[in-house]
């Protein structure tokens, strides 16, 4: 039930309205009986510094950052923590006493369904489809697994040499190459960890891929494929790396994990796990619901 009382937490994106972080965030508050809701706020690039003086007048608590704003978000906080320094990029806000404090999750939340495989990833060669904020969480994810080199793949010469050199001067230590898209046929025979960060596949545009189909036999067979897209279950770029012989995983364990490590930040306690993934599981499983 919500009353005055009632403490806001929130998402912001644009577009937001794929977000299940609101199933799993208020599941979990519903499960530790807390006065709290957690909103989608659909905020335009242009609109964002308007939007993040509004949740200061209005008391927001905290708030998760997702496309287009993982970046952008940094100048308008009062202190980044030191792993978002090092990413480069902001996915959690937490009110303090001195203002608004960015820092990441996608990082733990990333690496958590990785752990559980048995890989030498000091000979891992990791491709990154998408050179945005998701990115380089996952640059910074595979620094710490010891990845043998990183390529990353982008559209854009420019963006992709700015994003070269803003590592530059970061703490992450990585063998960072970057690529352009016409050039996956020549990097996919090697890559060991093929991970999608870009948009392209989700729901409700399903029958699209960021890899073309044609490409796909030139993926190495136990290959991880790895797209951060959880809706649909499975993505085409995941269907057809199965079917070349690739192991694949989904962005709902990273969903999960970055989103508990966030709630933990919010309420200075643990929170139950098993029910926020049970909850997207369910949802994924009938929408409706």
């Amino acid at each position: 039930m919500i009353t005055g009382k009632t403490k806001l937490l929130g998402v912001i994106g644009y577009p937001i309205e794929h977000s299940l972080s609101p199933v799993m965030h208020n599941a979990a508050i519903a499960e530790l009986g807390l006065d709290y809701a957690y909103l989608p706020f659909a905020i335009k690039p242009e609109d964002l510094p308007t939007a993040i003086a509004g949740f200061e007048a209005i008391g927001l608590q905290g708030f998760n950052v997702t496309i287009p704003h993982k970046q952008a978000i940094m100048s308008l906080l009062s202190e980044i923590s030191p792993v978002a320094q090092a990413v480069g990029a902001v996915n959690t806000v937490c009110r303090t006493e001195h203002g608004w404090q960015g820092t990441n999750t996608d990082v733990a939340g990333f690496l958590a369904p990785l752990k559980a495989l048995q890989r030498d990833w000091q000979q891992t060669i990791a491709v990154i489809l998408g050179n945005g904020g998701a990115a380089r969480a996952v640059v910074a994810a595979c620094s710490q697994l010891g990845c043998a080199a990183v390529q990353v793949v982008g559209r854009d010469r420019q963006k992709l040499q700015e994003f070269q050199q803003s590592w530059q001067t970061s703490p992450v230590t990585v063998n960072l190459q970057t690529m352009l898209w016409q050039d996956l046929p020549q990097l996919l025979p090697t890559a060991g960890l093929v991970v999608n960060t870009t948009p392209i596949g989700m729901h409700p545009h399903d029958s699209q891929s960021p890899i073309p189909l044609e490409m796909f036999p030139g993926l190495q067979p136990g290959a991880i494929a790895y797209d951060l897209i959880y809706n649909p279950r499975p993505t085409l770029f995941l269907q057809q790396a199965a079917h070349h012989g690739a192991i694949p995983l989904d962005g709902l364990e990273m969903l999960v994990q970055q989103g508990a490590a966030a709630l933990e930040l919010w309420l200075g306690r643990s929170v139950p796990v098993e029910v926020m993934r049970r909850s997207l599981q369910e949802y994924l499983a009938n929408p409706r619901l």
